[in-house]
């Protein structure tokens, strides 16, 4: 989730899986090429496990000629009131952030990072009274410092992350299920890079996957299907599970945050 200024998530905007969904960025899970057909199949699924929680959908056409363009995460962080516009660090995903812009400005404030910057979305994690925010191939110094800049006008901390080489994003090794609680994926991140967490949840390298989770505030947690430690070890945290199949999307790099937006 980046960047929603509290946990209510009450509504969230999801974007249709592109018909060249197949030939997405893929670096780090994909294994073969993702199954359009199927991965469509999935992307309801889950829209359908969102609605489940307790959360407003807006779902927005796909966009012609952008095979990622169903992961919305990457294009904006939201503050209240404000729309910050990112620049996708992978070029084949700089016009996406023109069409999230035009529907965010009918409800935010817009403001754009400098052309010099480059931010993905899923490098930014909220931890419900700051950032930790990712240095990763996709988001770089100067993206980092303007956010940094724009998180402290509205009173929050930040907390800088070298992202791995083993991974794509911050997102993809850790989520924030309540304030003062950390998931996070062994043999990527490291105790002493975390700070500030009464607890940690290690969920084990084989499912690092699953460390990418969405958690409402009534206790409902998506957790990717297939994944049976982690899942044990939320539930002991006292989260009620709903699993959500997630194969092909997880072909395109892609985890459960990538696919929402959450405004509200």
């Amino acid at each position: 989730m980046p960047g929603v200024f509290d946990r209510s998530r009450k509504k969230a905007l999801v974007r249709n899986i592109s018909t060249d969904f197949n030939h997405a960025v893929s670096t780090f899970f994909g294994e073969r090429a993702p199954n359009v057909n199927i991965a469509k199949i999935q992307h309801a699924g889950y829209v359908d496990a969102l609605r489940k929680s307790g959360v407003d959908v807006e779902i927005l056409n796909e966009l012609e000629g952008h095979p990622d363009c169903c992961f919305v995460e990457d294009t904006a962080v939201i503050f209240d009131g404000l729309a910050v516009i990112c620049r996708p660090g992978h070029p084949s995903r700089e016009n996406e952030v023109h069409s999230i812009s035009e529907r965010l400005s009918a409800d935010f404030e817009i403001k754009f990072l400098s052309p010099e910057a480059k931010m993905d979305g899923g490098d930014i994690v909220f931890t419900g009274d700051g950032f930790l925010i990712g240095r990763s191939t996709r988001t770089n110094d100067i993206g980092i410092q303007e956010l940094t800049a724009i998180a402290k006008s509205f009173d929050y901390s930040v907390q800088v992350i070298d992202v791995p080489d083993s991974t794509l994003h911050l997102t993809t090794v850790c989520s924030v299920p309540r304030n003062g609680v950390l998931i996070a994926a062994e043999g990527h991140l490291k105790q002493e890079q975390i700070n500030g967490f009464e607890e940690v949840i290690w969920i084990p390298n084989n499912e690092t996957y699953a460390s990418n989770t969405i958690a409402m505030e009534n206790g409902m947690m998506l957790v990717s299907t297939g994944f049976p430690i982690t899942k044990q070890r939320v539930e002991a945290a006292g989260f009620e599970v709903v699993l959500v199949e997630m194969e092909e999307i997880m072909q395109a790099d892609g985890s459960l945050t990538c696919l929402s937006l959450f405004i509200e």
